[in-house]
């Protein structure tokens, strides 16, 4: 257990300060500001201003550590937090984790197309609810903090960075360890079903859960399987994942209940249509 969190602090630290610095220098040469037009369309859609879409890529093909990492030198509002939250919380690492799903079966495209999709869906859900979220309004510009100089951007970004790894490695430890008892105490030796599958996707993430059908698979139908699979996709990790958010302001009601709402809804779409 506590060499899987040195492993991870050394992971977070390797991939959030280099990204961190790289964001700044994008920032500092006004290069982010310039090419930012190109990603308009999805961050409007989104709500979002321009400035973020490295964010959102970063988050997409990598990690949600990376779209962080890019993400928090805009200082964005709460609002923003909250819907790159949603957006990212449920299309976050795309390559990765389709790959996860495509060993029990479900194809690239089918989790691609549902992933984004979902994405988008979850924020236009959230902009209809009547919530009062800080930094609501929309077309606000982003803030972006001067530096005298290069090297005084570097030295500042370099700190600023090493303060958010900090953070995300104390919030990870400590989830590791929450985790670790959940799986040991909780799951351990569990006789596979559909519902553990999901409970155990939605506390410890989509690899545990979908691990669990990868296992198993043999055992189950292909509709269980396609069902768990479409759940676990849009909904799963609510701890670590919504946590990530919450800590820079991020709503964690929303997060957590629009991605279970979605996915229960979506699941039972997907069951019926199987049906036909």
């Amino acid at each position: 257990m506590l060499k899987s969190a040195v492993k991870t602090a050394l992971f977070i630290l390797k991939l959030v300060i280099p990204f961190y610095i790289i964001a700044d220098t994008l920032i500092y040469f006004e290069i982010l500001q310039k090419i930012s037009f190109l990603f308009t369309p999805i961050t409007n859609i989104l709500g979002l201003s321009p400035e973020t879409s490295l964010a959102i890529t970063a988050g997409i093909l990598l990690n949600i550590y990376g779209a962080l990492a890019f993400a928090v030198p805009l200082h964005l509002s709460p609002y923003e937090w909250t819907i790159l939250g949603l957006f990212i919380g449920i299309a976050h690492a795309l390559p990765l984790e389709n790959a996860i799903m495509k060993k029990i079966g479900l194809s690239h495209l089918y989790s691609t197309i549902l992933r984004l999709s979902s994405a988008f869906l979850a924020v236009f859900i959230f902009k209809l609810l009547p919530i009062n979220i800080e930094g609501k309004s929309q077309g606000k510009e982003i803030s972006f903090t001067h530096y005298d100089s290069f090297l005084d951007m570097l030295y500042n970004s370099f700190i600023n960075a090493s303060i958010l790894a900090i953070k995300i490695i104390v919030l990870i430890t400590i989830l590791i360890f929450v985790m670790h008892y959940i799986k040991e105490k909780l799951f351990k030796n569990k006789k596979i079903s559909t519902p553990f599958s999901i409970i155990t996707g939605l506390i410890l993430g989509i690899t545990y859960g979908a691990g669990i059908l990868i296992q198993e698979k043999s055992n189950l139908s292909k509709k269980d399987i396609l069902f768990v699979g479409t759940f676990l996709m849009i909904c799963h990790s609510l701890i670590e994942d919504v946590a990530l958010f919450v800590i820079f302001g991020a709503n964690m009601w929303v997060l957590i209940f629009i991605r279970l709402f979605l996915a229960i809804i979506i699941s039972f779409l997907v069951m019926r249509f199987y049906k036909l």
